[in-house]
């Protein structure tokens, strides 16, 4: 059903809504990944503190989990704007990570490229991705009732 006062419907309404958003991740991504330091550092003795008392909770752990929740909104956002080409989404998290860890590992000397990162950011994008099909799924299941 079109709004009357813009002349769209919701989906479009939501995907001019997304790429604010998206910009807005996408700027605050690029000074993460791209800070001459580690973004932790001198978050030490918070972490010391995490792992004593809760000692799963290692450093590595602890960062593998941030990287993976840094990239949830990748995922999620390009679910909301390529909902009728998802399959780009995976591709495109590996290439912004493979992107990120290698200008870290070739022009950051303050920082650490690694693998794991790279497992880890592509682990997020695709738990936004399943989050929104979820959540679609979910819409599908309640409109057929």
């Amino acid at each position: 059903m079109a709004d009357e006062a813009s002349g769209t419907v919701p989906a479009q309404r939501m995907l001019r809504r997304t790429w604010p958003l998206l910009l807005a991740y996408g700027v605050a991504l690029a000074l993460i990944a791209f800070w001459p330091q580690h973004v932790d550092k001198g978050m030490g003795f918070f972490l010391k503190t995490i792992t004593r008392y809760l000692p799963a909770l290692t450093y590595n752990r602890i960062e593998f989990a941030s990287n993976i929740l840094l990239f949830v909104p990748l995922g999620i956002l390009l679910a909301i704007l390529l909902s009728r080409r998802r399959y780009l989404i995976m591709p495109i998290g590996v290439v912004v990570s493979l992107t990120i860890e290698s200008a870290q590992g070739v022009f950051l000397s303050g920082r650490t490229s690694s693998i794991s990162d790279l497992i880890a950011n592509t682990a997020g994008t695709c738990v936004g991705l399943l989050v929104v099909e979820f959540v679609d799924a979910v819409g599908r299941g309640a409109r057929d009732r």
